[in-house]
């Protein structure tokens, strides 16, 4: 078969599935809008003269290098094909972004599933345009992505069918900010709960304390969980850190950071003296409780840990002869380890 003989039939190929796809169109009048099926209509009219305007360019192409002498080859029929399709689908992608230009996204959108075969790009440019329910269901039904589906139903306001999706993904702290949505506030803390008790378990006391400050309004069950943490060595710092900065009153707080630190067992002063560099910084009248307390845990460790002597800045920050006496202190120090 040459090459004329190809592209006549290859055009005639095409005329024919154009023809049956519009008579499958038509078919859908019965279901869709009537503007509906005359805006899909008018995409195919559109991509048919494109592709005639295309192929006839294509002859002329192989027409003009027949009569130039040049022998065709095999490479030269798929550099035709190869060279068909690019163009077509450039001018898919233009017919596309003209669409979008004229804020047209349905249109858009059929054309990159339809003619693209691109259902991803189909329902970017659906939620684009907020078409959050068409999109959500080519996320659904073609890409089978419950991701995105569920943001999209998210974003139309469907919480119901979006806390569907996210029970199914077991993202249990978005099902519960959807109840709340829904102003069900027992279905919400029942799944709060459920993502406190994993963090929790996973020793994340400080994540597990935000949901029952921020998610389920309890600070008291905050504060319980933090002071868990604290007591059970699971990221005891930043449990203790949270825990003061809980706490709001200064009176309440100084009183907190004395009866914490009468129970502080003397392998966590180190940390508790670390977290009162913070607390200090707070209110003067805070700073004479913390800097008591510090210096008792410095005098405490400086026997087996000589460079905790240097702490004693953080607590007399205007204080030029304590800097005096501890530079005096590490001199010694040093001369009698050498003697």
């Amino acid at each position: 078969m040459n090459k004329q003989k190809f592209i006549d039939k290859f055009l005639i190929a095409f005329m024919i599935l154009a023809v049956f796809k519009i008579i499958g169109i038509a078919a859908q009048l019965f279901h869709e809008s009537f503007w509906s099926v005359v805006g899909t209509l008018v995409i195919f009219l559109v991509v048919a003269f494109i592709i005639m305007i295309v192929i006839t360019a294509l002859k002329d192409k192989e027409q003009n290098r027949k009569n130039s002498g040049r022998k065709g080859s095999g490479s030269g029929n798929f550099y035709l094909e190869t060279s068909l399709f690019d163009r077509i689908r450039n001018k898919y992608e233009e017919l596309a972004e003209k669409y979008i230009a004229e804020k047209d996204y349905k249109k858009a959108a059929k054309v990159y599933m339809n003619l693209l075969q691109d259902n991803f790009r189909g329902a970017k440019t659906l939620e684009n345009g907020g078409f959050y329910n068409e999109a959500a269901a080519v996320y659904l039904k073609k890409l089978n992505n419950k991701s995105e589906a569920a943001s999209c139903y998210e974003k139309a306001k469907q919480y119901k069918k979006a806390i569907d999706l996210y029970k199914e993904m077991q993202q249990k702290e978005k099902v519960g900010d959807l109840y709340k949505e829904l102003n069900d506030l027992k279905n919400a803390h029942n799944y709060y709960q459920m993502v406190a008790d994993d963090y929790t378990a996973n020793s994340q006391m400080v994540k597990a304390s935000l949901v029952y400050s921020k998610k389920m309004e309890l600070p008291e069950e905050a504060q319980k969980i933090l002071l868990k943490g604290w007591n059970e060595d699971k990221d005891a710092f930043n449990c203790l850190n949270n825990y003061f900065a809980n706490v709001f009153d200064v009176k309440k707080l100084e009183t907190e950071i004395q009866n914490l630190y009468q129970k502080t067992p003397s392998y966590k002063k180190t940390i508790y003296l670390e977290a009162m560099k913070h607390e200090f910084k707070k209110d003067p009248k805070l700073q004479t409780v913390i800097r008591s307390i510090a210096y008792e845990i410095i005098a405490e460790k400086v026997g087996t840990r000589s460079e905790i002597i240097n702490e004693l800045k953080h607590f007399n920050p205007d204080d030029n002869v304590i800097l005096k006496d501890i530079s005096r202190f590490k001199t010694g120090r040093n001369k009698m380890l050498r003697n």
